[in-house]
């Protein structure tokens, strides 16, 4: 089991950058997770071309660099958790800053890991197998949060019941998952330091890998040390799989509208749309 994830709590919260027109692109790219995403839809060059600044850039494709500065600023998220949050609002919150940025994070990140692999192949500190290891760690998440969005989320919000425990154990240990791809991560990038020399990309890539790294750490302790324990003091026991001798906690028990037959240890046969987003 991850010790990072068993011992969990929120990293510091992040200082704003300042951010000014005079500023080089590359060092905005480098600075900003999220800018290189902004800088390549407006067709921005931040890597051989980081050396200018963003109003010299903006300038030269006819942008204007206010409008392009307020975006970038936008992608300045707080951590701030809602003071003395409800249950709903604590959701909706870790729905916002980190679900949603999970979702656009991720996709940049493979992106930018395919081209330094392809273009520093030879360098004897490309991480080889770093965009593989990240698309892997996407598909993970979204199959993760979507149980989250579809079937917990919904019940903890209509004040949960006595037998959320289960899902609530399932998503755990699902955390667990998440903090050991997050070690194999930091293994892959040295702890996401990038190599002497490094171009922009590869710094930015980096740069975008440690912010992943700090808002899933925050995101699962928000949920495993904040939100969940609201709900499991007055969750019913786990109880033994009831369909077969596997003597798993079987969500069967506490489901039977949704699925027959135990999910956690494949027994039984048929299963709900809404549970077999669970258990699939």
């Amino acid at each position: 089991m991850n010790a990072r994830i068993d011992t969990l709590h929120a990293t510091a919260p992040t200082t704003p950058l300042p951010l000014s027109a005079e500023q080089q692109i590359g060092q905005i790219a480098v600075q900003l997770p999220g800018a290189t995403a902004v800088f390549r839809r407006l067709k921005l060059d931040f890597c051989c071309g980081g050396q200018v600044s963003l109003a010299k850039a903006a300038a030269d494709k006819g942008l204007d660099a206010d409008a392009v500065l307020a975006e970038l600023a936008a992608l300045q998220r707080s951590d701030a958790v809602p003071e003395a949050a409800s249950p709903s609002a604590l959701i909706d919150h870790i729905l916002a800053r980190y679900h949603e940025v999970h979702r656009q994070q991720l996709p940049e990140l493979i992106r930018m890991a395919r081209r330094v692999e392809a273009v520093h192949r030879d360098n004897p500190h490309v991480p080889v197998g770093l965009a593989d290891h990240l698309e892997a760690m996407h598909e993970e998440l979204l199959s993760h949060m979507l149980k989250e969005e579809q079937v917990l989320f919904p019940m903890l919000k209509n004040g949960g019941n006595p037998f959320v425990g289960q899902p609530i154990g399932m998503m755990r240990a699902e955390h667990v998952d998440h903090g050991e791809a997050l070690d194999k991560l930091n293994a892959l990038t040295n702890d996401a330091t990038p190599p002497q020399g490094a171009c922009n990309t590869w710094r930015a890539l980096y740069a975008g890998i440690a912010q992943l790294g700090d808002d899933l750490i925050n995101h699962i302790h928000l949920e495993n040390n904040v939100l969940f324990p609201r709900f499991e003091a007055s969750a019913a026991p786990a109880q033994a799989c009831a369909t077969s001798a596997c003597g798993c906690q079987c969500a069967a028990e506490y489901w039977p509208q949704w699925i027959t037959g135990c999910r956690l240890c494949n027994s039984g046969s048929e299963i709900g749309s809404t549970a077999s987003v669970f258990f699939a």
